[in-house]
């Protein structure tokens, strides 16, 4: 699925204005979709197909280079509303689930001198939209790769672009499981163990365990009103993925409580793992008391 390229000139028209402060939400929603308009399309008489990547491209005087990442979330269709010129105006939803900080993107030296995409702002001046074929958008994505950091919001989830949307899966989480403060702050208080089977991914594999757990939301999404704030003490759990996705198998989760009783009723006992020294002395008892 070829990739689609969005060039941005924070200077130019109206076309993102409050970009910092989506920044900054974008940390506790996991997405922010936005109706982008794309000029006179891709230049190549081909449609940018919904789940292809969209990369934001910035401009200007704020700076140049990669500033984003997101989805292509629908086909072009024709906006309700004419540009600034009077003319009709195409769009394309995108979810960006990547937005950084006027300053951090990646700059179009570096881009020039690591991608086969070598002038950049040719190819997709502001406010234009190309397609990039998948040998280009694949260089991009490992040079995403390489410049952000570790993602803080779920350390199973891997960084929005490093991997080809075709290779993803999409699991149903609420986006308030996403928040990387409020994750730090309930892990702070529970612990990491699973609060429904209380397996700890440290106490299994050591120290590259460590931290390592989903957290879950104990409130159905239905239930939330347009006020909610979120309490990451009393509303989020830490869960090991197995009772995460047991959890999130139906529309209203499952609570921790019928999620310890399914494994119950399943007929799992608690107790411990035996070693395989205990093993081996378990069967020479056997041996020692068999030949008496």
């Amino acid at each position: 699925m070829v990739a689609v390229l969005l060039g941005w000139d924070p200077g130019v028209g109206d076309t993102w204005p409050g970009y910092s402060r989506v920044v900054d939400e974008l940390g506790t929603a996991g997405v922010h979709r936005r109706a982008w308009p794309i000029g006179q399309g891709t230049g190549t008489g081909a449609q940018p197909a919904p789940g292809a990547d969209a990369w934001l491209l910035l401009h200007g005087k704020a700076g140049s280079g990669l500033i984003g990442h997101g989805v292509v979330a629908s086909a072009p269709y024709l906006a309700a509303g004419p540009d600034p010129e009077g003319e009709p105006q195409t769009c394309l939803d995108v979810d960006f689930d990547v937005l950084l900080p006027l300053g951090d993107e990646v700059p179009a030296d570096v881009l020039a001198a690591r991608t086969p995409l070598t002038d950049w702002f040719a190819a997709a001046p502001a406010g234009a939209c190309r397609l990039i074929p998948e040998e280009e958008a694949r260089a991009i994505r490992e040079l995403w790769t390489e410049c952000m950091p570790a993602d803080e919001m779920d350390p199973v989830l891997p960084v929005p672009g490093t991997l080809p949307q075709d290779d993803l899966v999409r699991v149903g989480v609420n986006r308030y499981e996403r928040n990387p403060h409020a994750r730090r702050v309930c892990l702070a208080h529970h612990g990491t163990s699973c609060a429904a089977c209380g397996f700890s991914f440290e106490a299994a594999y050591g120290p590259e365990g460590e931290g390592f757990i989903h957290v879950h939301h104990l409130v159905p999404p239905a239930q939330l009103g347009p006020g909610y704030d979120l309490d990451p003490v009393g509303d989020l759990v830490p869960l090991c993925p197995n009772c995460h996705a047991m959890a999130h198998r139906r529309r209203i989760p499952y609570t921790v409580a019928e999620l310890r009783a399914m494994r119950s009723r399943a007929g799992y006992i608690s107790g411990s793992v035996v070693s395989q020294q205990e093993l081996d002395a378990q069967a020479d008892a056997r041996r020692i008391l068999g030949s008496t």
